[in-house]
């Protein structure tokens, strides 16, 4: 088993069973045995006997950790064989039992993913036993999870109707209203995908359970710009694409050219861009200089920065969580990721904000009611108690998790569902074009989405792009703990907070200077012409100190040229844009001032404020000064590092001399400050990518 597959399993452990319980470090064991052991106790001194509470029983505390990496293990199940005394291990892997009566007991660990332990102890009266347990990879599959039934005071259950006779039972908490209506019909358990994970399964074996979804990508070919002066684009601060090309490498797999959209690599990193300093809630900036991979074209680099909030006085958010707890979901690297990953988000969140649990499987209900985010505990009681099983009815999860943001709408506030799924939807509406109609319908009511994407082996990346931008959302894959850290901590909040929506970009190239153009990614992004003045068009969002960044390639017009190093000259530049015929009935002319400007292009900018229906308009014009590579910004080099390694990833027909030795040596020299880590992660990136194709 693989190094990457211990820490796929470590972090996405699913709870089976969690009971509350509090922390305390723990210290080591004694084992005797790989599955069971006998433990004795270390001598402390007694609490006094006027304590009532603690006379006749013991504490048991300690961390749970994987046998082969020693990294704590979130979500394990701790408890005492025969009582109801028991404990889940929390995100350092650490555990509590108190109140464990004296004498012989044996105590359970079990982890989905590891082999289940049975340990015999020895409790004293009044004494503390510390103990640290490992737990070993366990291979073998399980065929079945079911969600089992559970309630709190002042709510009721909904259970969904069977296909089979032997299908598990299930049910979910609700709130006191009646949400019977959005149960949907529950299919036979199916059996979880987690590549690399079944015993004696050969590598095609493997492959042939991969069901995985991507939309064809067609890279944007260069255009004249004599008949095609304009390019209109939406802007994409998505960054899915990146982590789920990292899980591939991960893996050992090169990821399907389909799966790399070069725009969400880019925007994957913050830039080092000046900050607004007029109303306008962004900055723009331009940049142009040598194209790495071409030396016939010129590559220019447009940026976005957003206005950062004042997070001392934040307006409060109105959050529902909904979350996919289906059978494909049972795979460690998911619910159990899953649940981690949004114990984070709460733990950032004030007492003003609000959260309701939204899950789907056969049916749909509300484990949850909207909670203050002050009340952490019951928010994070309801989700450990979350566990997977049954067929996917994802449009009837949507449609509730709607109507409780709707029901708890904040006027001025941050109202948003925040979907966490695999995308396998099997249920009622789960045809891409059916979830984009529910999803535009729903972005109606002004509550926006964000998708989070988990897992492989079954993954539905192309449904899960479309309902994030249906839904003026955002799309991320969490494949790590790191990456929740950076989506749910790092990032999330300025995410909740849009700045600016419907933002469109319409660059109107100089005839006179620029022969062709293309842009670099945002191929499902693109905008017709008139788009970009109808403010009914829909476009993308800018959340709080976010930053946009997009490239174009240009080839200019033949004609002497002074090249970057200005010791010179060069005659003409190579044509790579097909000849077009000449139209019948009209004509492209060229104004004659176009001759005369040193303007390059004129960008302009398209964007509504928040709550506001009318655009308004930013125009920025941009001249070429001759500016070469190795003067450039670090802020270019790495953009253009990262946009060569993607379609290198794709091996682009436009990729010219790009390599991955060249993007190395763009990306070492452009690092720059890194304090997250980020950029030093991708450079290790490129070196698996290198490593996996000699290995090949």
């Amino acid at each position: 088993m693989s190094k990457s597959h211990v820490h796929s399993i470590l972090f996405g452990a699913v709870v089976i069973l969690c009971l509350s319980a509090a922390v305390l470090p723990g210290a080591h064991s004694q084992k005797t045995s790989r599955n069971s052991s006998v433990v004795s106790i270390p001598t402390k001194p007694q609490l006094s006997s006027d304590d009532p509470e603690e006379l006749g029983t013991a504490t048991i505390t300690g961390t749970i950790t994987d046998q082969y990496s020693a990294e704590p293990l979130i979500g394990a199940s701790v408890w005492i064989e025969g009582t109801q005394l028991g404990a889940g291990t929390d995100v350092d892997g650490r555990y509590q039992i108190s109140g464990a009566p004296e004498g012989s007991q044996t105590l359970f660990v079990q982890l989905v993913g590891y082999e289940k332990k049975r340990l015999t102890i020895l409790l004293k009266a009044n004494d503390t036993l510390q103990l640290d347990v490992q737990l070993a990879v366990n291979n073998s599959m399980i065929n079945e999870v079911v969600i089992q039934e559970y309630s709190a005071p002042g709510t009721k259950a909904i259970r969904g109707k069977m296909h089979k006779e032997n299908a598990p039972s299930m049910s979910f908490s609700a709130d006191a209203e009646d949400y019977s209506n959005y149960a949907g019909q529950v299919a036979a358990p199916i059996t979880p995908i987690l590549q690399k994970s079944r015993k004696n399964s050969t590598q095609q074996d493997s492959l042939d359970y991969n069901t995985e979804e991507y939309d064809r990508i067609t890279d944007n070919p260069f255009k004249a710009v004599l008949g095609n002066p304009v390019s209109t684009f939406s802007i994409d601060v998505d960054a899915a694409s990146y982590a789920n090309i990292r899980r591939y490498l991960d893996y050992d797999q090169q990821p399907p050219k389909d799966a790399v959209r070069i725009e969400e690599l880019v925007n994957y990193f913050t830039y080092d861009y000046a900050k607004p300093q007029n109303e306008d809630p962004f900055a723009v900036i331009t940049e142009i200089s040598e194209t790495p991979w071409n030396p016939e074209s010129r590559l220019i680099h447009i940026g976005l920065q957003g206005k950062d909030i004042d997070r001392e006085n934040l307006a409060p958010s109105n959050l529902v969580f909904l979350i996919d707890v289906s059978g494909s979901m049972q795979a460690a690297n998911k619910l159990g990721l899953v649940k981690s990953s949004l114990m984070k988000l709460v733990d950032q969140l004030g007492t003003q904000d609000r959260v309701a649990i939204v899950v789907y499987a056969g049916a749909a209900g509300a484990v949850l009611p909207s909670t203050s985010a002050s009340d952490k505990k019951a928010i994070n009681d309801a989700l450990l108690r979350l566990k997977a099983g049954g067929s996917t009815a994802g449009g009837a999860g949507i449609n509730l998790a709607y109507d409780i943001a709707q029901k708890n709408l904040i006027q001025n506030g941050n109202n948003r569902v925040i979907l966490c799924t695999d995308g396998d939807f099997n249920i009622g509406a789960s045809s891409d074009a059916e979830m984009v109609r529910l999803i535009e319908e729903k972005r109606k009511s002004g509550i926006y989405i964000t998708v989070c994407g988990f897992g492989m082996g079954n993954y539905k990346d192309s449904k899960m792009e479309k309902i994030a931008d249906a839904g003026n959302g955002n799309y991320f894959y969490i494949d790590r703990e790191k990456e929740a850290d950076k989506v749910f901590i790092a990032e999330m909040r300025g995410t909740l907070f849009t700045i600016a929506k419907d933002v469109k970009l319409q660059i109107e190239f100089n005839p006179a200077v620029v022969k062709s153009y293309r842009l670099i990614g945002y191929e499902n992004r693109l905008l017709a012409r008139e788009d970009f003045d109808d403010d009914t068009k829909d476009a993308g969002e800018l959340g709080a100190g976010h930053t946009v960044t997009a490239l174009y390639e240009v080839v200019l017009n033949d004609k002497k040229t002074v090249d970057s190093k200005g010791d010179q000259q060069k005659q003409g530049r190579e044509q790579v844009v097909l000849p077009i015929d000449d139209l019948r009935y009209q004509q492209t002319s060229v104004k004659p001032q176009a001759y005369t400007s040193d303007e390059i292009l004129t960008l302009k900018l398209r964007y509504k404020k928040p709550g506001e229906e009318q655009s308004k308009l930013i125009i920025h014009p941009l001249k070429d000064t001759r500016i070469p590579l190795a003067a450039s910004s670090n802020n270019f080099r790495w953009s253009a590092a990262v946009a060569a390694y993607g379609m290198v990833l794709r091996d682009s027909p436009y990729k010219g001399t790009a390599d991955l030795d060249l993007v190395l040596k763009l990306a070492r020299g452009s690092k720059g400050p890194d304090l997250e880590g980020y950029r030093d992660d991708f450079i290790k990136m490129v070196s698996q990518t290198q490593n996996l194709a000699s290995a090949k």
